[in-house]
């Protein structure tokens, strides 16, 4: 049987041809299965064993946490504890399928598949039921089938639409089709497709509101500032559902960093390096204090104001990065090497910018990104932005110098990040235009800087931090309010704010552009929220203190 013939309008022919035949086999997992820490499952297998079924589900709710590594591991089990189960085999190879961060371990997954038939139709004759063998022809076409990664994703996609609208009431193959839906961009939002996924996880979490894939695709689906309020039920529900999966924890917080939430934020973070430790300890592994909740953790610390937090977080990074790597051996080594070194150079970055010490130790940290390619930007941006801001021309030049020549030679599309080569962009006409400012070449700044605004505004929405670490309508903002233009500053840090609601640099650009344009009630106001968000800063915070002065500036005159 094709695949085309599979998927498409025999496959109904099969489903009543199975309700009227008697089965040859025993189906397990017909009523739902809650596994302790994840979630509740309802996946009907053909396993020849409970305890085979257990170790499906459990990977199954691993698989929809994004829990990979997990969930290739009770998969592989539930394959040594039944070899025949044909489902183990496919869902082992959708570990290897990471959809929204454009992911496909191509090798792995031929390799797993193979496992259970060298063949396709080896691999067919495997499945006792139509619907399993329907599971594997889609799997069949993300590894197997021709093209290249995008046209067979978009195949795929194709093929589990069609798929769900043959079981309508397996709510997994529902939801698996969400999850496609959200992969077709390749790592690029497209909104009206990421809506009608959310829609579908909305759909089946009334359904079944303990299956963790329904409240996590459905914050996948909507986790930008215009529509994350629409997902705050999934966003409080998610890490509850899931208490011993780091990401479920960590997960909740797209929705509430699209909207400003910071206290929330922190929690959610928090709670996920609090999990994944605790499974690193369990498992013997190091304890490094970096990598996406960590960066996530640190950009929140500076927006409550605690800058102390976050520049301590900034350095066990290094610390307990550079510990791990003296302790691996080479392969080990080479293979963290570059993560550690990009997620420490995105967390120097960010300090950076946020703490405005451009002699301090985040603004001499030195890294070595000479493996990173295009990736390295964002520390030449880093060390370039401060330099500038410190009145070191010399060496600001020199960054720059570096980013024209990443721009120049990153071409598009970069199948890992196919926005890399416009954030490079940003950074370089953000860095060319503060270095213009501090010439007193206002115009030319200005000039470069809205390019880099432009630019920003016609990319699809990053989830997370700014991507280009300093917004370009913020650095806008700051230039027209010097060039003393604050109406304009006004506009620039409002659109900023549309894409980084409540992010405090943009707040307080804000209250002194509305102050400067005598604007006393907006600045009041927007001042006030600044007191609010930063109600556990640390102490002698200089925003702090200037909000507070305003208001009571004002409360007496």
């Amino acid at each position: 049987m094709n695949t085309r013939l599979r998927c498409g309008v025999l496959m109904s022919v099969a489903i009543v041809a199975m309700a009227l035949a008697p089965m040859a086999w025993a189906e397990r997992g017909t009523t739902p299965q809650t596994i302790a820490g994840l979630g509740t499952v309802t996946f009907p297998t053909s396993a020849e064993s409970d305890a085979a079924q257990t170790a499906f589900a459990r990977g199954l709710l691993l698989l929809h946490l994004f829990e990979y590594p997990d969930a290739d591991a009770a998969f592989q089990q539930a394959e040594k504890l039944d070899p025949g189960f044909a489902m183990a085999y496919w869902g082992e190879a959708m570990t290897y399928n990471h959809p929204v961060w454009n992911e496909l371990d191509l090798a792995a997954g031929r390799a797993t598949l193979r496992k259970l038939g060298t063949t396709e139709a080896a691999r067919e004759a495997r499945a006792p039921s139509a619907r399993e063998e329907a599971y594997l022809a889609t799997v069949n076409i993300l590894y197997f089938g021709a093209g290249d990664k995008r046209q067979r994703d978009t195949r795929y996609c194709d093929a589990m639409r069609r798929l769900a609208a043959a079981y309508p009431h397996d709510n997994n193959v529902q939801l698996f089709y969400a999850l496609a839906l959200l992969g077709r961009g390749e790592g690029v939002r497209d909104v009206p497709t990421y809506l009608r996924a959310a829609a579908i996880a909305r759909h089946i979490f009334k359904l079944n509101p303990q299956n963790p894939g329904a409240a996590h695709y459905w914050i996948h689906g909507m986790d930008d500032p215009q529509h994350a309020a629409g997902a705050l039920v999934a966003a409080r529900a998610l890490s509850k559902i899931a208490p011993d999966a780091g990401h479920a924890q960590h997960m909740t917080s797209h929705i509430f960093m699209a909207l400003g939430m910071w206290d929330d934020v922190v929690t959610a973070n928090e709670n996920a390096t609090r999990v994944m430790y605790a499974h690193e300890k369990a498992a013997g592994k190091p304890q490094v204090r970096c990598f996406h909740y960590d960066e996530w953790l640190e950009y929140a610390y500076f927006q409550q104001g605690r800058q102390h937090d976050a520049e301590n977080l900034l350095q066990a990074c290094r610390r307990t990065g550079t510990a791990a790597l003296r302790g691996m051996d080479k392969k080990q080594a080479a293979m963290f090497r570059d993560q550690f070194q990009w997620s420490l150079m995105q967390m120097r970055a960010t300090a950076v910018v946020e703490l405005h010490d451009w002699n301090g130790a985040a603004a001499q940290m030195r890294i070595d990104t000479s493996t990173l390619g295009g990736e390295a930007g964002w520390n030449d941006f880093a060390i370039g932005y401060a330099a500038a801001e410190r009145g070191d021309a010399a060496l600001a030049k020199t960054s720059l110098a570096a980013l024209d020549k990443l721009a120049a030679t990153t071409q598009p599309p970069n199948p890992d990040d196919p926005q890399q080569t416009g954030y490079l962009k940003i950074l370089r006409d953000d860095l060319d235009g503060l270095l213009a400012s501090k010439r007193s070449d206002d115009a030319h700044a200005l000039d470069l800087v809205r390019a880099a605004a432009k630019r920003y505004d016609h990319m699809a929405f990053d989830f997370g931090p700014p991507a280009p670490v300093k917004p370009p309508h913020e650095l806008l903002g700051e230039l027209l309010l010097a060039a003393g233009k604050p109406a304009a500053a006004c506009t620039e840090f409002e659109t900023a704010l549309k894409k980084a609601p409540n992010r405090t640099q943009s707040l307080l650009g804000l209250a002194r552009a509305q102050a400067a344009s005598h604007d006393t009630a907006a600045a009041a106001a927007t001042y006030q929220r600044l007191v609010k968000i930063w109600h556990v800063a640390d102490a002698g915070l200089p925003g702090l203190d200037e909000a507070r002065r305003y208001l009571g500036r004002r409360s007496r005159g």
